[in-house]
Order: C-alpha cells, then structure tokens, then sequence
C-alpha cells in the first residue's frame, strides 16, 4: 500500500502534468522529449521504484510479482508512465528472457545498459505475410553457416524499432521438428548488415508508436546470440506472454478507472436542456454499467494473477482476461467520449488516444476470437475426461 501511494504521488506531481509536453515531444522520438524523459527516470531511481519488474539481481526493485501487478494498475493510467519507471513494453519483456534465457555475456552487453535505461530495444515476431493468429506459421529463418545464424525474412508491428540498440527476433530454425519445436529467439542488432526498417507502420492514423516493418536480408549474427536452447522460441515466448498479458490487463484497468473518471467529472457539470448531464438516465446507466464492468475486469484479472503467482499457468483465465478486459477497455472509453461529445474526440483530453489504443488491444497479444477458442476448449476438454469446471467456490 505504501508502494502504491508513492506511485499515486509521483504521478500526480510528474506524470499528469507532462503529458501534454510528451504529445508534443514524444519521449522517444524528440530530442526535448527524451531530455525530459530522462529527468523523471531520474527521480523514479533515487526514490528507489526503477524497473519494478526484475530482481534486484538483474537490477530491478525486486518487489515480485503481485506487488508490480498492483502497480502496474497505476502505472497504465498514462502511456507515458512505464518509460519513466524503466518498464515500458517491449524493453521490460525483452529484459525478462535476457534474464531468464541470455547468456551472461548477452545479458553484459544488451540487458544490462537496457535496464539502466541507457539504450531501447524491439521484439520482432509478427509477419505481414501470415496471420499473427497462428505463428506457427511464421517463415522468416535462420540458417546455420559455421558460428553464425544467417537470418532472412519480413515482419512488422516490430514495435519501437526505430532508435533501438537491438531486436529478439523468432525466426525457424529447427524445421524438421514438431510446429512448437521449429522456432528460435536470436538477438539481432540493429547496426547489423541486412537489418533494414522499411517504415513505421501507421496504426489508427498515427506513427508515435513505431510499430515499424523490417526486413532481414542475409543478416549474420554469432550463434551465441541465441536465447537458450534452438526451438524453444514458443516456450520463451510464453514465458513471457502469458504474465506480460497480466500487466497488460492491470494497465487497462488504470486506463478504464482514468476514463471513468473523467466521464464522472465531466457529467457533473456539463449542461444540457436544462440540467447537467450526470441528471440524465442515459449517461447514469452508463455510469453504472461502466462501474460494475470495470469491477468484474478488475477481479478476474486479479484472479488470473495471483494464479500466476502460485505457479499454475492460468491459461483459461489469461486467456479470458485478456478478451474481456480489452471489451471492457473500449467500452468505458467509448462511454466517457460520447459523455465529452466533440471534446472528446479531440487532441484536449486524453480519451481520443486512449481509444486508438482500445481498439488495437483486442488484437495484440493474440485477437479475442483466439483466446475465446482457448478458454472454451480446455473447458470443454475438462468435461469431456469428467472433471467439470473448478470455479473456486470449493
């Protein structure tokens, strides 16, 4: 609790009022915005609350699991938050299997400068080419030619490639094994021959994001850049998905409850025929809807966490979590823009983009229709060997 009021504090003093200096200079791509990004990264380590997602080992606050999910939840009430407490994606993600997969010499040399702040990093795995869907269709490879990989392919949605020190890229290597078994993580930097950003993909009209497309022309990287073992590309990679959707999930939630919030105030005194806004049983419904939807969201998700916490893979509740707090995301943003009305599609307040973000996240991370699939078939699975379904009442 003491954690979470620190936070609360810093980003009441720091955060909200920088925001519109960061619309204007994004914290990545603007030389005054990264100035300023580095002053609040600053504060955020003498206070002791730098990358709350790794071991103090690996150079994090070494709180665990449950106490950063928390956080996490305060952390997502503004897009610029996570990169000032050193946990942005992809860089916190791609620190995690540095830690966990990397050689020492890999974590020396990328994850360490990375969870300094010192450098940014991408996680290059989506393909124009297949659907994101199913990777196991991916096809860019890597080709063993003496200590080398050889890697050629295409993807995008490589996200924050521009400026970064170096990509973790899936690529096929073992193809005559199993789908799952086929797939390898390799480092790549980006300064490597062949490594080429074609362009920043431009995502509900904008490029901030730079979810950039790359190609992988003969790119030779040493064959010590692997992360752990060839063909355990997919179980690395839920490793680091399936806790990355927890934080995802508590950082929607922070989204939702700052929309709210908003939608809240801005009824209380906007005037209409007569009456304020929050007097009409439109916007009231609403209020109430949004309320207990966010509520829901904020159990199960929290539910789903401490799961994880206990060691149990919580593939159905991950899965669940993810499909219906990105609805309930776009739902309580939806309302609180129509309560604002042309104010709220407008650059003024935080909702419009906020949106934008909504929409992509039923997406990302794998699209709902998937993860409905997964939690109706193991369900289903359970019943059929004649366990039923453990709801937690026992």
């Amino acid at each position: 609790m003491e954690l979470r009021e620190k936070v609360k504090a810093f980003m009441a003093e720091h955060i909200y009022p920088n925001e519109p200096f960061f619309h204007a200079n994004h914290p990545r791509q603007s030389a005054a915005g990264r100035e300023k990004m580095k002053e609040l990264q600053a504060i955020t380590k003498s206070l002791g609350m730098w990358a709350p997602h790794l071991p103090a080992a690996a150079g994090g606050m070494g709180i665990g699991f449950m106490p950063y999910v928390y956080m996490n939840e305060i952390l997502g009430r503004s897009p610029y938050a996570p990169i000032a407490f050193g946990s942005q994606a992809p860089d916190s993600g791609n620190a995690e299997i540095l830690w966990q997969f990397g050689s020492k010499e890999l974590q020396e040399k990328y994850m360490r400068p990375l969870v300094a702040g010192e450098i940014w990093s991408c996680y290059s795995m989506t393909e124009p080419e297949v659907s994101g869907a199913d990777p196991t269709g991916l096809r860019t490879t890597a080709v063993r030619d003496g200590d080398e990989w050889v890697i050629n392919g295409h993807k995008w949605f490589t996200s924050q490639a521009e400026g970064a020190t170096f990509a973790i890229v899936m690529c096929a290597t073992e193809l005559d094994q199993p789908p799952h078994r086929r797939f390898t993580q390799i480092v790549v930097p980006t300064d490597t021959p062949g490594f080429e950003i074609v362009r920043p993909v431009p995502v509900m009209g904008e490029t901030e994001g730079s979810h950039c497309e790359i190609r992988y022309t003969n790119v030779r990287v040493p064959i010590t850049n692997t992360l752990g073992e060839p063909g355990s590309g997919f179980r690395i990679a839920q490793k680091r998905l399936g806790p990355g959707r927890i934080h995802h999930c508590m950082r929607w939630l922070g989204q939702m409850q700052r929309a709210f919030e908003l939608m809240c105030e801005y009824s209380l005194k906007r005037e209409v025929f007569g009456s304020t806004l929050s007097e009409k049983q439109t916007v009231q419904n609403w209020i109430a809807d949004s309320y207990v939807e966010i509520q829901a969201a904020r159990a199960l998700t929290l539910s789903a966490a401490k799961k994880i916490d206990q060691g149990d893979e919580a593939r159905v509740e991950i899965s669940a979590i993810k499909f219906f707090g990105a609805q309930i995301l776009h739902n309580v943003i939806d309302r609180a823009i129509q309560v604002h009305g042309a104010l709220g599609v407008s650059g003024d307040t935080p909702l419009e983009s906020m949106y934008r973000n909504a929409r992509a996240a039923r997406i990302y991370d794998g699209p709902d229709e998937v993860h409905r699939m997964v939690v109706a078939r193991r369900i289903l699975q359970s019943f059929k060997a004649g366990n039923g379904w453990d709801f937690g009442l026992q």
